[in-house]
């Protein structure tokens, strides 16, 4: 223990200061008391902050690391926490929980008035206002602030802004002691009190449930807790409406826009401990005040029920749609055929009949969607439709759901292509797009590739940008997993039969030679693909490692994005293989091999410490939610090349270009070595490891190992059991998202 700690700080049964009780066993935990001498860095997104703190019986400043409550220099705190040690700024106190109250010393009255956090006193007031009152100076502020016209330069002006920042700090002070009492951080404490204001108090008191439909990152279940420590009964209306409102946004992350009505009243009651038949009014109350819809289906009994805004895509997205196939075309009719063999000539091609189908449809049609598997030549038409379109004077826009998946378009292509949200112009500050019906695209034609991403809502808000006189090319394997947000579009068109669906099936000889296609057709058509290396020793494409055991898979997939990929293909570890695990959960799932994966590749010390989080200077890392001010998308991966620990700020470099994160943007960051399935949709990696294993059972499905395999350009390699691997290949029973998207399409179009 380091000189100048006073070793009678330890307290084995700490109580923790939101109330529950910490283990005694845990020795390493402290409770440290003291006051904010002054403060380095603070986020007023989510409380982090870096302090220097005057700690009871210690004789040097202590460094106080961790999220904190609007803190203030001079303002008495108790914190919970850990002694670290870092390599670069020394020993610290990482704080796990924070306690503020009003300073108690002179000295620290003064700091805490001069920290410029209450209008009407800077420093110099501070001074005088301390000298004036001493010891009793906040006593005087509270409960007789008149006397403070009796400070030299306080005149009526002054004094009325000095009682305004003191009653607002006042309720802030109570908001963040109230909300941490209840269990509620420091981080999500700032962030209520943003949202609300003065107002948040009584309004958490009131309602606490509309934290969990109005603040991000407080779901129904913290708010329920708040909520049932205040008092409130378990059969309160507000309860009941709170939790089938929070059934319906579940629903939502797990891909579906709608619910039939037993679905949900059976999965509220379950969670709400509820009879069915107490929570039939809350849902008509939610209808009646527009915060659910609910809809009938003809020759359906019950109705579909929906979020508001996801009711409305649906509708719309069909709408627009049928409205774009009916709509007269605004370039000149071509002659499909010359068409064909003008662009085989300039482009030193043969087209298969099904592509020359696609080339005829573009040119006959409003709206086209084609699909395939790989090697089929999707690039191929997509090069074609645009080189003939060019040819005719269109102005042709290319789109993707990913920034990895425009750039490659874009190098395919040679042809600019951008993210959808960039080509619609998101704009932050207004919370939409740019683009829109009022002011649409300005095209002739339009291609979105890896259209299977695209859900519901970005269809919406896309649809709704296209102008009416132009030609709409959808590219996409419906074979791949659905989109990550709700909905199930592409399908959806595909079923409906209301758009042209070109399928191209057939695989190029170049692409036959690929054991990546071929094993990816064999796993589509429900074959296992060839587990057998070449018995010549050749290189290949597509390997099988064996390995039953969990923990060995893991240490295998180490070894061999370390070692053995880069020695045999030379292949960079961090820029060209991807690991994709089925799960964030178990032994080879993407959360343990981050860290493996971390230790052995990247040994930086240079950190910065974000709760469980730990980011070195090099590495790689994903963007999980979009930040439109930051202009980073979900899925997005880039390079950590700056860590500023004062600031706690990441500089990270996506497709060079370098983007700082700070604050609450660090939340949405996490480490890339391993990531999902799921988030390496739209994405191509020179190479990628794939752990199948039984413990990923639950996920094991044809789709999701479709999509692992088809990630790989130049290398795959899945290491794990045979038999996971055949019960993925034969589980075809995707679950079915509850859309209605398709009979909307097929409706309007047998209507139209």
């Amino acid at each position: 223990m380091p000189q100048g700690r006073d070793t009678g700080a330890r307290n084995a049964s700490l109580l923790l200061l939101d109330g529950v009780e910490k283990p005694a066993a845990d020795k390493d935990r402290e409770e440290l008391s003291g006051h904010i001498e002054s403060i380095t860095f603070t986020s007023e997104d989510d409380g982090f902050t870096v302090a220097k703190v005057r700690v009871e019986g210690h004789r040097s400043l202590v460094t106080a690391v961790g999220p904190m409550a609007q803190p203030m220099p001079g303002q008495a705190v108790t914190m919970a926490g850990r002694w670290v040690m870092d390599k670069r700024y020394g020993e610290q106190f990482r704080v796990e929980s924070s306690a503020a109250a009003l300073p108690t010393s002179v000295t620290g009255i003064r700091l805490y008035l001069g920290s410029g956090q209450i209008k009407g006193i800077g420093p110099r007031y501070a001074q005088r206002i301390v000298d004036a009152f001493g010891i009793n100076t906040l006593d005087v502020i509270e409960h007789d602030p008149k006397k403070l016209l009796e400070i030299e330069g306080i005149g009526a002006g002054r004094l009325k802004k000095i009682v305004e920042g003191w009653q607002e700090q006042r309720e802030s002070r109570d908001l963040m002691l109230f909300l941490q009492s209840h269990g509620v951080g420091p981080g999500l404490a700032v962030r209520i009190f943003r949202a609300y204001g003065r107002a948040s108090l009584d309004m958490v008191r009131e309602n606490p449930y509309r934290l969990a439909e109005e603040i991000s990152g407080i779901g129904f279940l913290t708010a329920d807790a708040i909520a049932q420590k205040l008092g409130f009964a378990k059969d309160s209306p507000m309860r009941l409406e709170a939790g089938l409102h929070y059934v319906m946004s579940e629903s939502m992350s797990q891909g579906h826009v709608y619910m039939p009505e037993h679905v949900l009243l059976d999965r509220a009651s379950e969670i709400l401990g509820a009879e069915r038949t107490a929570l039939e009014e809350p849902l008509r109350t939610l209808a009646l005040q527009d915060r659910l819809v609910a809809e009938h289906f003809r020759g359906e009994e019950e109705p579909a029920i929906y979020l508001p805004r996801l009711h409305a895509s649906e509708k719309i997205v069909a709408r627009r749609l049928l409205g774009l196939c009916s709509a007269p075309k605004s370039l000149r009719a071509m002659d499909a055929e010359k068409a064909i063999a003008w662009v085989q000539e300039k482009q030193h091609i043969t087209l298969a009949p099904k592509q020359a189908d696609a080339i005829r449809m573009a040119a006959r049609e409003k709206v086209l969607v084609v699909t395939g598997g790989p090697g089929t030549g999707k690039t191929t038409i997509i090069r074609a439709i645009l080189r003939i379109f060019s040819a005719m004077g269109a102005r042709a826009l290319l789109a993707a759901p990913t920034g990895r998946a425009a750039k490659r378009m874009a190098e395919t292509c040679q042809h600019e292509a951008k993210t959808i949200h960039r080509l619609l112009e998101y704009g932050p500050q207004n919370g939409g797009f740019h683009r829109n019906e009022s002011n649409p695209l300005s095209c002739q034609l339009l291609i979105v590739d890896e259209a299977s991403m695209v859900d519901i809502s970005l269809m919406h808000q896309l649809l709704m940008a296209i102008p009416m006189g132009a030609t709409v090319v959808f590219v996409g394997d419906s074979n791949q997993l659905p989109s990550v947000g709700p909905g199930n579009v592409l399908s959806d068109i595909i079923e409906s039969g209301a758009v042209p669906v070109v399928e191209l099936d057939e695989i190029f000889r170049q692409a036959r030679q690929s054991e990546i296609v071929m094993s990816a057709h064999a796993i589509n058509e429900g074959r296992l693909p060839r587990l057998e290396p070449p018995t010549d020793g050749s290189l290949t494409d597509f390997y099988f490692v064996r390995q039953e055991d969990p923990e060995q898979a893991a240490e295998m997939v180490v070894e061999l994005v370390k070692e053995r990929i880069p020695q045999r293909f030379g292949l960079d570890p961090l820029e060209d293989v991807q690991v994709l695990s089925p799960m964030h959960k178990g032994a080879c799932g993407a959360a343990r091999l981050n860290e493996k994966l971390q230790h052995a590749l990247n040994r930086e010390t240079t950190v910065l410490k974000r709760g469980k989080k730990v980011f070195r200077l090099g590495d790689k890392v994903m963007q999980v939610r979009n930040n439109y001010e930051k202009d980073v998308f979900n899925g997005d991966i880039g390079r950590v090349v700056k860590v500023d620990q004062d600031n706690a700020c990441l500089t990270v470099r996506f497709d060079d270009r370098d983007v700082d994160l700070e604050g609450g943007d660090l939340e949405d960051v996490v480490s890339a070595y391993a990531v999902s399935v799921h988030k390496s949709q739209g994405s191509e990696y020179p190479a990628v490891v794939v752990p199948v294993l039984l413990e990923h059972y639950v996920l094991l499905q044809r789709n999701l190992l479709y999509t692992a395999v088809t990630r790989g350009r130049r290398l795959v390699v899945v290491v794990g059991s045979k038999k996971a691997l055949a019960i993925a290949v034969r589980n075809n029973a995707i679950r079915r998202r509850h859309t209605r998207l398709a009979q909307r399409l097929a409706k309007g179009a047998s209507n139209g």
